[in-house]
């Protein structure tokens, strides 16, 4: 999550979980007197948007992609966690929406918000604050450790890594970026994750090309080298099925 204080009012980034919203409206009293005005979601997962309904009650306005809204209106379904969540009620779905891109002026600074392509899902965007030089990307990044990609609402590996490209297109040497899940990065940090996609990628698609089956893949451990490393949060067997079947 982020936040930008100032005059015209509160922005923030994503809203967690419904049961987190009030210590979240704690610490946003306790960083400024600033009002309420805009909740951005970087896509439509419930760890990211659950709590929009008690954060509007409490004066947001939420932006966010015209899928997420699409997305959240309705039930759906997570089947790699075994998870059928309902749709959000009326006061959780944004409400302003854009396409492709839209730019907000607010407390002395100016906002890109933009769509990726599907990547982590078909609904992700970054949020660029100019001023501040800060990228968020949302889950199209997991700082440190390997990412879950929702291939069922449009996710795939080919679609992570050009998101990440267009993160590094945007982002500075000095630019701070913020993850949608791990601690806060830089650029270099990013190109490592990039070049961990790109090799994962590339070592799946091989085995795939050559009549491997998903299984078989799993059980050849073509990440063994990178888990030391990148191996701490998503399971790497997990991952690498997800890879295969989006390779």
């Amino acid at each position: 999550m982020a936040v930008q204080t100032g005059p015209q009012g509160k922005v923030l980034i994503d809203s967690s979980f419904s049961t987190a919203v009030p210590k979240i409206r704690e610490a946003l009293d306790a960083l400024s007197k600033d009002p309420a005005d805009a909740l951005i979601n970087t896509h439509w997962h419930i760890d990211h948007t659950d709590g929009n309904d008690g954060m509007h009650s409490a004066g947001f306005r939420i932006y966010a992609h015209q899928k997420t809204r699409d997305r959240l209106a309705v039930p759906a379904t997570m089947k790699l966690f075994n998870m059928t969540l309902p749709a959000a009620p009326s006061g959780g779905l944004p409400t302003i929406t854009f396409e492709n891109a839209l730019r907000l002026w607010h407390n002395d600074d100016s906002l890109d918000l933009v769509h990726f392509d599907p990547a982590h899902t078909d609904t992700d965007i970054y949020i660029y604050f100019h001023k501040a030089d800060v990228l968020h990307t949302g889950d199209t990044w997991f700082n440190g450790t390997y990412p879950f990609i929702d291939e069922g609402t449009g996710g795939t590996i080919a679609g992570m890594i050009a998101a990440t490209d267009k993160a590094l297109s945007v982002a500075g040497d000095g630019t701070k970026i913020i993850p949608g899940h791990g601690p806060l990065g830089t650029k270099a940090d990013l190109k490592k994750s990039r070049d961990m996609l790109s090799s994962v990628r590339d070592k799946v698609a091989a085995l795939k090309s050559a009549g491997a089956s998903e299984q078989e893949v799993i059980s050849k451990k073509p990440t063994a080298d990178l888990d030391p490393v990148w191996g701490k949060g998503f399971s790497p067997d997990m991952f690498v099925g997800i890879v295969y079947r989006t390779v």
